[in-house]
């Protein structure tokens, strides 16, 4: 009985690991879009 319950957890904890890679996906990020660069231009001129 004791082997019976061990297995069934090992499965378990791989199904479960399992479906959260392949099920759907739980972000809460915000839908911000695309940034737009405000920085300067990398320069090479001080080589």
């Amino acid at each position: 009985m004791n082997i019976l319950r061990w297995l069934s957890d090992g499965f378990n904890y791989i199904f479960e690991a399992v479906a959260r890679i392949f099920g759907p996906d739980d972000d809460a990020y915000p839908a911000s879009g695309v940034q737009p660069y405000e920085g300067d231009p990398y320069s090479s001129s001080w080589i």
